[in-house]
């Protein structure tokens, strides 16, 4: 009998602190720099973010997130025998967040890891344990996209510290005899890492560099659309299905014009595209998990809903999911 995976259970976690554009533009105007709402709203679609106090880390955010997701899916820790964590902002520079993680849930024994695909993160992460159930090598698999983005922020540069926020989203997958994840897509290209990137490290205790998010927005929204159409194309036509067999466009939620230009450029209707940037902002590899959960939980997604999920990001990395739910 062939071995498949499908999602049985998802979650996520908001930080209770809602800021919104207003805070955001008085404390650029603050600091010098001319701003308003109605300037983010026209150019990013975004509304308000949320962000994490001082001592809440990643992996905070993950355990609520994966604790919601085991709970929808009516899952134990022992029954756990993967996680992955995609983050690009973990709780120490190692062990893993996963790691971390794992601890808080109770669970000990099986593999966790970390995977570093920036906003491609949850992409790449689900891909990688659909590979593992498919092969046996694990059965039911915590998948979970976890940011706080807001630490590695300059907030004295308009055109990105409004971008971002932190959150995390979390999905169970498990074995299957029935097709869940049909097909999968993934890319990188390291020559354009210096237009999405955080160009810091440390060495000798000591930061070296700049460890703030710095970006070229308009060379991103130009790479994006176009990875974004092909990857979808792509996963497509590995699963032998058109356009039309897409329920709903999960996009990684950077920007409404990105989003919406995908979904063009797919034939989709606007009404088939779940949108959460308005409200969360960019959360980087957790936006996917967080905006699936979000339309689940709303009853908006429902059973059998073919989905698909795409993300692009610093690298430069991009990739696709088909799925049904």
């Amino acid at each position: 009998m062939k071995r498949y995976s499908r999602i049985t259970g998802t979650g996520s976690f908001l930080p209770p602190r809602r800021v919104t554009n207003a805070e955001m533009a008085a404390d650029l105007v603050a600091r010098g720099h001319e701003t308003s709402d109605q300037w983010i709203v026209e150019r990013t679609g975004i509304r308000a973010r949320h962000f994490a106090d001082v001592g809440v880390n990643a992996s905070d955010l993950a355990e609520r997130a994966a604790r919601q997701a085991m709970e929808a899916a009516g899952a134990k820790p022992q029954d756990i025998d993967l996680i992955i964590v995609a983050t690009s902002t973990p709780d120490m520079v190692f062990p893993s967040t996963a790691c971390i993680l794992q601890n808080k849930l109770g669970i000990a024994g099986c593999p966790a890891f970390d995977v570093q695909a920036v906003c491609s993160g949850f992409v790449y992460a689900l891909t990688v344990a659909d590979s593992l159930i498919k092969t046996g090598t694990a059965s039911k698999a915590l998948v979970i996209g976890s940011e706080i983005f807001s630490r590695i922020l300059d907030f004295n540069d308009r055109t990105t510290s409004v971008l971002f926020g932190d959150g995390a989203g979390a999905v169970v997958l498990e074995a299957s005899d029935t097709p869940g994840i049909l097909a999968t897509d993934l890319h990188a290209d390291g020559k354009h890492v210096g237009i999405l990137c955080v160009p810091g490290s440390v060495s000798g205790g000591k930061v070296l560099g700049e460890p703030l998010l710095r970006m070229d927005g308009q060379a991103v929204f130009k790479l994006a659309i176009g990875v974004l159409e092909d990857a979808a194309r792509a996963t497509l036509a590995k699963a032998e299905k058109t356009e039309a067999d897409i329920d709903w466009l999960i996009p990684h939620q950077a920007n409404i014009r990105i989003m919406q230009g995908t979904a063009k450029k797919l034939k989709l209707s606007m009404d088939k595209l779940i949108v959460t940037v308005d409200q969360h902002g960019n959360t980087s590899a957790a936006s996917i998990p967080l905006a699936l959960d979000t339309a689940v939980r709303s009853g908006k997604i429902k059973k059998g809903d073919t989905l698909m999920l795409e993300g692009v990001g610093g690298g430069f990395t991009w990739g696709a999911v088909l799925l049904d739910f």
